[in-house]
């Protein structure tokens, strides 16, 4: 395994922590940057072999992705100026094998600059985790703001009010949907909606049970782009994590994420147009699920001319996690893709993309059963018990 051989010659290093070295003694501060960087190295190791493997893993994997590149680079950085050769080595060794977990994406320096203008057919896009549909801020500029992006398709998750308990409440505001886009049409399911202006295809049942699917009938010669809405479900839940019930409720949601990203992974695969997959995945480059994302198709995210993009926030000034994505599967062509200012209204950025189609449409497969989804609020959640489970 690649990774192993990395892991290796980061370990090796650091294993001179046991032997010492003789040159630390000569400058002061030697030793700590030393030991500093062979406890990078060692949690670097833990970390790529157990994430996405042990549902414990969960909780570290949530640092905040640039620490895994700006750590090791601040460690090297001192220990050459400590004149410890052996810490730099620890800590060079560190930041390269670590970067890919920092969410980076040099290329979008390249690629996100001087982008040709969408061609005629694309459609604009817009994916975005709207933090419980206004339930703590004021409806009219919640609705303005929908409205001002202007997008002839949008992918919109958390259509329901929190309880606080790790449960959620159904709501029904489709009355001043339709009145806000009366030239879309909404699809609305698992708390999830798609507003689309142009004409649906077919709403299709899914194995993810947080993936809502609708296929859309592109403007020009009619041919289909298959669109996924989804929300993986979060971590864990805000309670003190000296309760029992803290652990337990990470093993659970651990579980449940492996079998959302089964299901959708499959259900993309078995998609016999190309498809468009955009949401909340609760997933960053240092989560071990970041592997089942690379899977499921192209990731736009170098259009967006962001060395570091990040879209969800802890609290005002934390913007330093990048939990939404945009991915193509063959056929669908991303022209552009930005993150657009929340303006206080949810603490995930808004993606906006331009899409078109490439290359005339596969013919369906044949047999293909289509299950539509019941429209409207009542079908938001079809899940037996409370009006939401834990873990969205």
């Amino acid at each position: 395994m690649r990774t192993a051989g990395a892991l290796g010659d980061v370990l090796a290093s650091a294993g001179v922590l046991a032997a010492g070295d003789g040159a630390n003694g000569a400058w002061p501060g030697g030793g700590w940057a030393l030991w500093a960087s062979g406890a990078w190295a060692v949690f670097l190791a833990a970390h790529l072999v157990l994430n996405g493997r042990w549902w414990f893993w969960l909780l570290p994997s949530l640092l905040p992705p640039p620490v895994f590149a700006a750590l090791p680079a601040l460690l090297l950085v001192l220990s050459c100026a400590t004149g410890d050769l052996t810490a730099a080595v620890v800590a060079g060794a560190a930041l390269l094998t670590g970067v890919r977990q920092s969410g980076l994406v040099p290329g979008a320096l390249v690629r996100g600059k001087r982008l040709p203008p969408p061609p005629d057919g694309a459609v604009r896009i817009v994916s975005w985790n709207t933090q419980h549909w206004c339930q703590s801020t004021d409806p009219e500029p919640f609705y303005a703001f929908l409205r001002g992006l202007d997008a002839d398709v949008y992918l919109l998750q958390e259509y329901h009010h929190d309880e606080f308990d790790g449960t959620y409440r159904l709501i029904d505001d489709e009355r001043r949907l339709h009145a806000t886009f009366p030239g879309h049409r909404a699809v609305i399911a698992r708390g999830l909606i798609t507003l689309s202006r142009l004409p649906v295809a077919a709403t299709v049942e899914t194995a993810a049970r947080r993936t809502l699917r609708v296929d859309l009938e592109m403007p020009g010669d009619g041919r289909i782009l298959a669109t996924f809405n989804v929300h993986i479900p979060v971590q864990l839940r805000l309670v003190s994590p000296l309760r029992a019930d803290f652990y337990r409720a990470v093993r659970t949601r651990a579980a449940d994420r492996a079998r959302e990203y089964r299901g959708l992974l499959g259900d993309v695969a078995g998609c016999p147009h190309p498809a468009l997959i955009a949401g909340d995945f609760n997933t960053t480059a240092a989560i071990g699920d970041a592997r089942r994302i690379a899977r499921l198709g192209a990731d736009a995210v170098a259009l967006s001319g962001r060395l570091c993009p990040t879209s969800w926030q802890a609290r005002p000034g934390l913007r330093w996690w990048r939990l939404d994505w945009v991915l193509t599967t063959p056929g669908a062509r991303v022209h552009s893709y930005r993150f657009r200012d929340p303006r206080g209204l949810s603490d995930h950025s808004v993606q906006e993309v331009s899409v078109s189609l490439a290359e005339p449409d596969r013919p369906a497969t044949a047999g293909l059963r289509i299950r539509h989804h019941d429209e409207g609020t009542r079908h938001a959640l079809p899940l037996p018990g409370k009006d939401r489970p834990e873990g969205q």
